[in-house]
């Protein structure tokens, strides 16, 4: 079982206008709600290839309820802390020539809230895995990865974490399975700037060296590296594609990639599945269908070397 957290999900509100002004009233030439937390995201493309998994997380008032509605309809298995105060946030996402988000702070968590999700994470069991995504909201104290780590260290649980800066760093000592920066967050996790292929590995080398078994290093549109766990690099290219949508796209590799790892231990097949769902997803107007993960699945090719240091 894959269980996905998501500390701070949204109603995203998707406006798309022609032309953005300042100056006068802007009308929508299209408006969508729909879901938003990168953990929710995984849990769709898992659910959506057919791997079963549970969503974690708190939600509040009217927009929790709608949101928890809309991952049912889909087939989505929550499992989410309802809290007694505020709301579930509402963000805004402008798409005109350029993207304009405006996300909105959640609502406050309590000490209680928190420990009921953290004895819910009890019922892990050796094997499965847990995802953690995204920052943690300024209502939750900043240790809780690793509050959730530290909880099931030693219980055979795998860890996919896919957060940045301190976050990332302080959940190394917990020998994470997977950790998933962009090739701008593990520059800036070592106040450098990534420009070339041999920078990735050096710098995903040390996280390795820190804790984490397995380095996937999204590249944007130079595809994606992975540094496994026995000592193996992968590399694949992106797919031949128009970009369409950049919000969610690592959060689909993580589920693509994670998802295959609970069929099997080949990390390039791993590599390849999670490249398709994130180029899918950003050939879409929203996270990646099934179908379109299948198709572009076939079209990739993953290639496979040693690693020395």
């Amino acid at each position: 079982m894959i269980y996905t957290v998501t500390l701070n999900p949204a109603l995203d509100y998707v406006v798309k206008v022609n032309e953005l002004r300042t100056d006068n009233i802007n009308r929508a030439d299209e408006a969508t709600i729909c879901y938003g937390g990168k953990g929710i995201n995984v849990s769709v493309i898992l659910t959506r290839l057919g791997v079963k998994n549970k969503a974690l997380g708190f939600v509040a008032g009217f927009t929790g309820e709608r949101l928890e509605q809309m991952l049912k309809s889909e087939g989505i298995d929550c499992d989410f802390n309802r809290l007694k105060n505020g709301t579930t946030r509402i963000n805004v996402k402008i798409r005109a020539a350029a993207e304009l988000d405006i996300n909105a702070d959640g609502p406050e968590i309590s000490n209680s809230d928190v420990e009921e999700l953290l004895k819910k994470l009890d019922r892990i069991q050796e094997g499965d895995y847990l995802v953690l995504s995204g920052s943690v909201p300024k209502t939750l104290p900043s240790d809780i990865y690793e509050r959730m780590l530290k909880r099931l260290m030693g219980r055979g649980v795998k860890f996919a974490v896919d957060t940045t800066g301190d976050l990332l760093l302080n959940a190394l000592k917990y020998k994470p399975f997977l950790v998933k920066p962009n090739h701008h967050e593990l520059g800036d996790l070592f106040g450098v700037t990534i420009k070339i292929e041999a920078d990735v590995l050096t710098y995903a080398k040390r996280l390795q060296n820190m804790g984490a078994k397995n380095v996937l290093v999204s590249r944007a549109e130079d595809g994606a590296i992975l540094l496994d766990e026995n000592g193996f690099v992968h590399k694949a290219k992106n797919a031949d594609g128009t970009l369409v949508n950049s919000v969610g796209c690592g959060d689909s590799m993580v589920g693509g990639f994670v998802a295959a790892c609970t069929q099997t231990k080949d990390y390039a097949r791993a590599l390849r599945l999670g490249t398709a769902c994130g180029n899918a997803t950003a050939f879409s107007d929203a996270l990646a269908k099934k179908t379109d993960i299948e198709r572009i699945y076939e079209l990739l090719n993953t290639d496979s070397n040693n690693y020395n240091t």
